[in-house]
């Protein structure tokens, strides 16, 4: 069985590694959506996975860190593209969440990306 919980967060970015003219160069802002996937047996006692408080708590610290916030300024976030924004939530959410299985950064309606881990299932 696998659930997800959702968080919004608000936050500015500037990407500093694409080319000359790109507009992400200049500094901007998004809505941020992050769903934090996480998978195993479903308890026949509690009826779920785990409880969506728990990961609640397990992304309270990174929702701290990043909301409301300048992303190139948070540690390990300097070229903050949706891709390496996925990958430090899920290096800093997966030694503290059993059952971790993806993670979903949306950073507008129609563009985002998901990342399953360095090493993901086949």
């Amino acid at each position: 069985m696998r659930i997800h919980k959702t968080f919004t967060i608000e936050a500015a970015h500037r990407l500093p590694n694409v080319p000359d003219g790109h507009k992400c160069a200049r500094l901007h802002g998004h809505s941020f959506r992050i769903q934090v996937h996480v998978q195993g047996p479903l308890d026949p006692h509690t009826g779920w996975v785990i409880d969506f408080a728990d990961i609640k708590a397990a992304f309270r610290p990174l929702y701290q860190l990043i909301d409301h916030n300048y992303l190139n300024d948070v540690e390990g976030l300097e070229n903050p593209t949706s891709e390496n924004l996925a990958i430090w939530v899920w290096d800093r959410l997966q030694p503290r969440l059993p059952g971790l299985a993806e993670v979903v950064v949306q950073e507008t309606c129609t563009s985002g990306c998901s990342y399953r881990g360095p090493n993901p299932p086949a």
